[in-house]
């Protein structure tokens, strides 16, 4: 291999931007956008740009697509960072776009991360997108749904770009090989793994690949490789124990990942719940961010049709906060797995859910006088109390026929206990209660 992936600092560039592809045909994946017929193959072929936002996980081709849209349409490029930029540089970007103008010359913006700019800031892009001094393209990891503006989204077409595939990460490291790698040996386990560790991410694949390469230098001076410029399982398995995975912890991934978590205890599924919370521990999730969920799932979907579901989800948390990680983590772990096979009810959750509702929209309605206690000679005057009848005096400590709701509310019946787990009981004890109350008021 050449000198020239080892260069000086002031020389140096990524292994991932010597790589970038130059063309369209260079990309890999994406075949539902660029392949035969397909929107962006369409709109390149035309040579007529129009906004557009790409939305999707990195390293799948944001920037590059952003790129080769300026060259395709041959347009100046104009790239901003939205992490870095401010309304001041979107105004000089703009100063540059007039002047390419003057010459002939359409300009393509690209905001990289443009979900992290402002409502100030992405409503600042939009006088200059709607007269067509340039042609907006953003890049963005979150729903363009919740992170852009509106009046911005309603100006550009939305691309969903997807992970890649392992076979197309593998073609890229066969692609990389023949072109830059030539001296360099990659074990098939080392590939794969490298691959696995990627998670879809092109850049991420590079990235790992050029540590591995720093690596395989590095032992060849020292002496600690015997087999000169070979990339073997054992090498890759050091670089990955120092790389986490994909994962934003407060981005769309976060969320949908514990979306899925949620559900798989929902549906009953241990494996599911297991995998999606073994996932966002090995991407750096906070166990009792964890912990705190898995008590709201007890409480939200197993409820009183198992009570033991909700206790056994404390306690985990609490294992959690004294063991740490990560001996806690298996707490964790056997209270899903209990959540998910356990009997499911999400009757109280539903009940109070509707008389939530039901307060907030009804007027402020007294307690009715049987009710109230009377602590005061006045409140005795006044008929406080004197038609409550204690419960615990009465047959089977009920007080069948009494009302606890408002005078003239009639009876919601909010909780509906399911037919699993206690909740079956419950729900025959309130049959019986129901029942007596009735034959009362008959009386």
């Amino acid at each position: 291999m050449t000198s020239s992936l080892f260069e000086s600092q002031t020389q140096y560039q990524p292994l991932a931007e010597r790589c970038r592809p130059q063309s369209l045909e260079d990309i890999l994946g994406q075949s539902h956008l660029l392949g035969p017929g397909k929107p962006l193959q369409l709109a390149f072929s035309s040579g007529k740009p129009h906004s557009m936002i790409l939305w999707g996980p990195p390293g799948v081709g944001k920037t590059t697509l952003a790129r080769l849209a300026a060259t395709a349409f041959k347009s100046e490029f104009i790239a901003l960072s939205a992490v870095f930029s401010g309304v001041k540089d979107i105004r000089e970007a703009m100063d540059k776009a007039r002047a390419s103008m003057i010459q002939g010359c359409h300009t393509i913006l690209f905001v990289d991360e443009i979900h992290r700019f402002n409502k100030a800031q992405q409503d600042a892009l939009l006088p200059y997108t709607e007269s067509g001094l340039v042609t907006f393209i953003g890049a963005t990891t979150e729903n363009p749904s919740f992170e852009v503006n509106s009046a911005l989204l309603s100006r550009a077409q939305v691309y969903v770009l997807k992970a890649l595939s392992e076979v197309e990460l593998s073609e890229l490291l066969v692609r990389i090989k023949q072109r830059t790698l030539a001296d360099y040996e990659l074990s098939a386990k080392a590939r794969d793994l490298l691959i696995q560790g990627s998670d879809g991410d092109a850049r991420r694949l590079l990235n790992l690949l050029e540590l591995c390469l720093n690596a395989v230098t590095q032992m060849v001076k020292t002496q600690q490789l015997i087999i000169p410029h070979e990339i073997d399982e054992n090498i890759v398995r050091q670089i990955l124990t120092n790389h986490l995975r994909r994962f934003d912890k407060g981005g769309d991934q976060f969320y949908d990942q514990i979306s899925a978590l949620h559900k798989s205890v929902r549906g009953s599924h241990p494996d599911a719940a297991l995998y999606w919370f073994c996932r966002m521990l090995d991407g750096g999730a906070d166990p009792r961010y964890l912990a705190r969920r898995i008590v709201r799932m007890a409480w939200e979907d197993i409820g009183l049709a198992d009570p033991r579901g909700i206790q056994l989800a404390i306690d985990a948390a609490a294992t959690y906060e004294r063991l740490g990680s990560p001996e806690g983590e298996l707490a964790l772990a056997q209270a899903l797995i209990y959540l998910a096979v356990a009997a499911k009810s999400n009757a109280g959750y539903s009940a109070y859910n509707l008389a939530r509702e039901f307060v907030a929209i009804d007027r402020s309605q007294p307690v009715p006088l049987h009710l109230r206690n009377a602590s005061t000679g006045l409140m005795s005057d006044l008929g406080y109390g004197t038609e409550y009848r204690y419960a615990h005096s009465e047959v089977n400590a009920y007080a069948a026929g009494m009302s606890y709701l408002p005078n003239g509310m009639p009876e919601p019946r909010w909780y509906r206990p399911v037919s699993r787990g206690l909740e079956e009981k419950i729900a025959d004890k309130l049959k019986v209660l129901r029942e007596l109350d009735e034959a009362e008021l008959e009386k």
